[in-house]
Parts: structure tokens; sequence; C-alpha cells
């Protein structure tokens, strides 16, 4: 009897201070509990409010067919005969019909979808959700960020979406999808931001929003919406060997080109002419950088705005216009987001001291990038003077200089990604222009572990810490 008083007295003492933990908890918290209170038991009714103004996108390409292969082994006798008929000759052209996904931003009819949903298509036709087919056509496109923007003459006025603030997005918010996957139009899923800022290498400007709501084939260019009915993102990038990854370029990045595009029908950018890569902790330590943060500047482009104002190879920047620049990634985006013409300060770290440098900013060209992306290197190779053979072989534009032309297997060159045809330009920071420059670089650097070098790629400059294999 006394066992069963004293647990009911326990149990009414935690439930007291249960009820007085709720009303002592920090405001957040209580948010907190007061929004899981009202998260929607259904979808329904945000889904038919913003399921009229999503598109259903068909295009249709003419495709030039591949040169035939020969159906016969190395050796068969017909082999020959087959290739000397077909080899070389291209397969017939044909048209591809292709589906994705887009959303009404204006009510006269124009549409923001994904560039690589109309890239090259003959042409393109809108399905509304009320079944009306349109002919639509390329108002602008912008294939580094993989936006487009066409128009449907509707005669009509058309419902639109609200374009949301994707900067406000949280890791965890809900989001829904609504698209055309499959060919299976205006299907909505569900989900939660997974992460944001993700770069997966689709571009020189990645800074995707990762998702769990299904997106698959067909959905590209549809619309991820918030809770309250705005469009967040993009849809644009599914990884085809995982489950519940998907990836939406934040809408905020396309309200700044879209004006661009629909004016211009493509998109000015600004351009500061440096190839650049990231600051590892073996380049800080080399560079007498603090910390492992900032750009480093592999090489400056000649007459570009960066060479005219004195910034040069092995400069680590570490602001922009007044942003601080922490990540290799960070640079490009805010550079080509600086209005053509202006005038700003970059800060740079040279020879451990840190300096300003005033830049006017030049206009992007069409064939120009805004970065490199590097990959790993190290030492242990062949290499020769430049000759007209060689230049040749590799298809080298430069008359001077050291070529990597073998790379022994299992090498610090060879673990580290460094190819036959790469070009060597300077070893710990002194040009290297001959063979004898070269071997004697080397010697000076025989009592060192690593060696600085600045190669020259396919992809543009870049700075390799090469171990030397002692013997």
């Amino acid at each position: 009897m006394r066992t069963s008083v004293r647990a009911n007295q326990l149990l009414l003492l935690s439930l007291v201070f249960f009820i007085a933990g709720l009303f002592i908890l920090p405001q957040p918290a209580r948010e907190g509990l007061a929004g899981a209170a009202v998260l929607p038991s259904s979808f329904a009714d945000l889904a038919e409010e913003v399921k009229p103004a999503v598109v259903n996108i068909s295009t249709t390409r003419l495709v030039q067919g591949g040169p035939f292969t020969s159906p016969f082994r190395e050796g068969d006798p017909f082999r020959e005969f087959f290739e000397r008929f077909f080899g070389g000759r291209p397969q017939r052209e044909f048209r591809q019909r292709s589906l994705g996904s887009g959303f009404i931003i204006e009510k006269e009819g124009l549409i923001l979808t994904n560039n690589h949903v109309i890239e090259g298509a003959e042409k393109i036709q809108v399905i509304l959700a009320n079944k009306e087919r349109f002919d639509a056509k390329v108002v602008g496109r912008d294939a580094k960020t993989d936006i487009a923007v066409i128009r449907i003459d509707a005669k009509t006025s058309l419902p639109i979406v609200s374009l949301g603030d994707s900067a406000k997005l949280k890791v965890g918010d809900w989001v829904i999808a609504v698209g055309n996957p499959f060919g299976l139009g205006h299907t909505i899923t569900a989900g939660i931001v997974s992460a944001k800022g993700r770069i997966i290498g689709a571009g020189p400007y990645d800074n995707f929003i990762q998702t769990d709501a299904a997106i698959n084939p067909g959905n590209s260019g549809g619309p991820l919406f918030n809770l309250k009915g705005e469009v967040v993102g993009i849809n644009t990038a599914i990884v085809s060997s995982g489950q519940g990854i998907g990836f939406a370029i934040p809408i905020n990045l396309a309200k700044e080109i879209v004006k661009q595009l629909e004016k211009k029908g493509r998109v000015v950018r600004g351009w500061l002419g440096v190839t650049i890569q990231e600051v590892t902790p073996a380049l800080a330590r080399r560079f007498g950088l603090k910390r492992d943060e900032g750009t480093l500047v592999s090489g400056v482009i000649p007459d570009s705005p960066a060479a005219r104002a004195g910034i040069q190879t092995g400069d680590v920047i570490i602001e922009f216009d007044g942003t601080r620049v922490k990540e290799m990634s960070e640079l490009p985006r805010i550079v080509a987001g600086t209005p053509v013409g202006k005038r700003v300060i970059v800060k740079v770290i040279r020879a451990g001291r840190e300096s300003s440098i005033r830049v006017k900013i030049g206009e992007l060209p069409e064939e120009k990038r805004a970065s490199a992306t590097p990959r790993e290197q190290d030492l242990g190779m062949a290499v020769s003077p430049i000759t007209p053979e060689l230049a040749r072989r590799y298809e080298l534009t430069e008359t001077r200089g050291i070529v990597v032309t073998g790379v022994a297997p299992g090498s610090s060159a060879d673990e580290a990604g460094i190819s036959p045809g790469n070009v060597i330009l300077e070893v710990d920071r002194q040009p290297v222009n001959t063979l004898a420059e070269y071997e004697k670089s080397l010697k000076q650097a025989a009592d060192k572990d690593s060696v600085l070098l600045l190669i020259k790629t396919r992809r543009g400059n870049r700075f390799a810490m090469v171990k030397m294999e002692k013997k």
C-alpha cells in the first residue's frame, strides 16, 4: 500500500516538473514546439495552389548519329572489308524527343526552366496544367548556371508562381517538388532540405540546394516550393546511383540573371582574369599562411583586369570587394556578380604580407573560364625541352619550357596525377625555360622534403607541392 502511494507521489511530482519545464524553456525552444504542432497533415491545399503555374515541356532535337562501329573482331577477315566501306561514315540523322518541366513567372507567358531542357531543340512545346499546348520560343539561356527563359503566347492571363528567398532556407525545412517525371505530368513529391551550398561539378557557379524530395528525369526545370508556396529552387540534377539525393538551383541565383536573359538573351558577368586553385594545408605552409583559407592564383591571363592591376601568380586572394574569400569556389560567384567597370579592392597575401590591389572589373568573354578546377599532384617523371615534334604530339602552343614526357607508375608524380604533356613553368617560384635551369632548381631543392612546381595543363595553370624522391 505504501509502495503504491509512493509511486503515485513520484508520478505526480514528475508531471509537475514537466509542466513547469514547458514554461521555463527558452523562447526558441517553445517556438520550435509550437511550430511542430502546426506542421501540415497534408500538402493537398499547397499542391492545389501551385500546380496551375507549373508546366510540362516537350522538346524535339535533331541528332547526328556517330560513325558505324565494326561488328567484327580484330583479325576477322571481314573487319577490313567493313572498315573500308563503312569506316568513319556517319549514321543518318534522327530526331530525339525529351521531356522537362518549368514554371510561369509572368502572366504574359514567361517561363523559367533549365538550359539543358531546351538546349539544341528544334521545337519546344509547353503543356499547361489544363492540357493546353503552346509552341515556345527561347528568350535567353545561360549554360554556366543551367538556366533558361522561354515564352509562350497564350492570349490570356496565366497563373504565376511567387519567387521566395532561398537564402532563408534552413537545413531540415520542408519542401515540395512539382514536375513532369518520366512524362507523368504534374507529379508532387515532398521532402526536406538536406544540405545547402553543394558543389557537384556542374559548372563554375555551383551552389546547389540538396533535397530528399524525389526528383527524377523529367523533373528538370521544375520548381521546388517552400510551405508558403514560394519557389525556392529550380530542380536540376539527381544522383543516378543514389536515392533521396536531388539538387536544385537556388532561386536567388536565378533572380539575379532572369532580367538579363529577358532583355539581352545572355548574361553579362564580371571578369577578373585569373586561374585559381584550392589552398591546401601543404600549400598554406609553403606560402606562409596562418590558415588554409582563400584561393591561390595559379595563373594570370595576359591583358586581363588582374594582369593590368598587378595581381601575380602565387598571390592568395583573401578578400574581394569587401567580401571575405574562404574557399576557392566562392571567388568565381562573387566576381561574376560584380558589375562590369566597377573598381574593387582585392586583398591578397604575397610573400607572407597582406596588400590591397585596386582592380577595374572587365566583362567575362564567352570563351573564358572563371576558374580552373585543379587535380592532385606530386614527382617521379621524365622531362624534355619542348621540340617541334613534342609540341605537335601534345598540342602545345609553347615553344620554350620543360614538358613531362613520361610518368613512372607508383611514383610521386603518378600518385599526384601529373600527366605527359604537362609543362613545367616554375620550380620553387623560379622560372625554368631550359633543361639546365630545371635541373639546377631541383639540385637546390635536394635537401627539402618537397618542391613547389607551377605546371601548365590543358585546363590551365596550377601549383603542385611535389615530394622529393630520395635516392
